[in-house]
């Protein structure tokens, strides 16, 4: 059970997973994804963010050769996730009431879609949705 209240639906989880981690974006690293969905699957927890390049990163990734600009783009980011990691993983022990284990990302500079897999100590509890 998640502290603080009742049981959340599984939708619910994803809602505010959703929701923070648009705020996390928008204040961390300077806007926030075009659109973004999270799905609990057992003890993964899957979030995939569109639209995330900032214009400054896109006129890096296009500025340099393809394969520097990108890795380059790619390093800074993964620096910027791991910095803020242990804010990540408080959202998502606050949301779930589990702790994280691990996270892991990665990010296309073709498509400016992140992907950000975070591992649960343990499946969430959650409120089955019947159906209507």
């Amino acid at each position: 059970m998640t502290a603080g209240g009742p049981i959340k639906t599984r939708g619910e989880i994803e809602a505010s997973v959703c929701e923070g981690m648009t705020r996390f974006e928008q204040e961390y690293m300077g806007r926030g994804p075009k659109d973004i969905h999270a799905h609990l699957i057992g003890d993964l927890l899957l979030v995939r963010l569109q639209g995330v390049l900032t214009a400054a990163e896109q006129n890096l990734v296009n500025g340099l050769p393809a394969e520097k600009g990108r890795d380059l783009l790619k390093q800074v980011r993964t620096h910027l996730i791991e910095t803020g990691r242990t804010r990540l993983e408080g959202l998502v022990h606050e949301i779930t009431g589990i702790k994280a284990l691990s996270l892991h990302h990665d990010i296309s500079t073709v498509t400016g879609e992140e992907v950000v897999v975070i591992t649960l100590a343990s499946v969430p509890r959650y409120r089955e949705v019947k159906p209507r």
